[in-house]
């Protein structure tokens, strides 16, 4: 089940320095919100905070709520590992796991769950494989190992790997990055077949690319050189591209800076 994230008064530190300020937003469940904006500006430090990825870096802490379907998931009781099984995320480079199977790679997250039953991870891998638009092209070489596929294929594998332990929202850091256009348009029509089923949060440089695939799109600017990162606008994705609230915003559009 798709759930809803509400983000409030949300401040991102690392150590003493910090990074975002003040960001608030609601990102609707089974729909595609895009994050955009100029590098540097901390887009992707605000989607790591969606799951607790970013308080694995030494000296980083998060001030203000995250509720997932209203559950504060920095609360004190709550286990930061069952975040990211709810909270899957896809990275910007394609990382399978090198020295393991095909196979392997998409129930390793099982596999840490102790679910290991050979006809249910079997019915799991197809599953999610054909989830990620994959099957058909290695139904046949399961067994060979995930660093043998092409660029595209990796990053579908990932997609893959994430959506087998059935979370319920999807976070992506610029997963087209280092992809081919062909391969790129495979991961939008995915991305536009999996909102069906996941929340998805997506991190793009490219804004064609969030104009393609999201409903919603949050801008993030800088206020200044060592300011903090803040969310400057957000809103439909139609209106953000074609008449925006924010004079910032219409700039970085139309190309008169970033």
């Amino acid at each position: 089940m798709a759930k809803s994230i509400d983000v409030s008064g949300v401040d991102i530190f690392y150590g003493s320095f910090k990074a975002v300020e003040d960001v608030s937003m609601t990102i609707e469940p089974r729909s595609v919100t895009a994050f955009i904006g100029p590098s540097g500006c901390g887009k992707s430090t605000v989607l790591r905070t969606l799951n607790r990825m970013h308080e694995v870096i030494p000296g980083a802490r998060v001030e203000g709520k995250v509720l997932l379907d209203g559950e504060d998931i920095y609360g004190s009781q709550v286990d930061p590992v069952n975040v990211r099984r709810t909270i899957g995320m896809v990275f910007q480079k394609p990382n399978p796991f090198p020295t393991m199977s095909i196979y392997d790679n998409v129930v390793a997250g099982l596999k840490l769950a102790g679910r290991t039953r050979k006809a249910q991870t079997d019915e799991v891998v197809e599953r999610s494989l054909r989830g990620a638009n994959l099957w058909e092209e290695v139904k046949d070489r399961l067994a060979k190992p995930g660093s043998s596929l092409s660029g595209g294929q990796q990053q579908r594998l990932c997609i893959a790997r994430a959506i087998a332990v059935s979370p319920q929202v999807l976070l992506m850091d610029e997963p087209c990055s280092a992809l081919d256009p062909i391969s790129t348009l495979a991961i939008e029509d995915l991305i536009s077949e999996l909102k069906e089923r996941y929340t998805i949060v997506i991190v793009t440089h490219n804004m064609q690319q969030a104009a393609r695939v999201s409903d919603r799109t949050g801008f993030f600017n800088l206020n200044g050189v060592g300011q903090p990162g803040r969310l400057i606008e957000m809103d439909d994705t139609q209106k953000i591209f074609s008449n925006p609230s924010n004079k910032r915003t219409e700039d970085y559009i139309t190309g008169r800076f970033g």
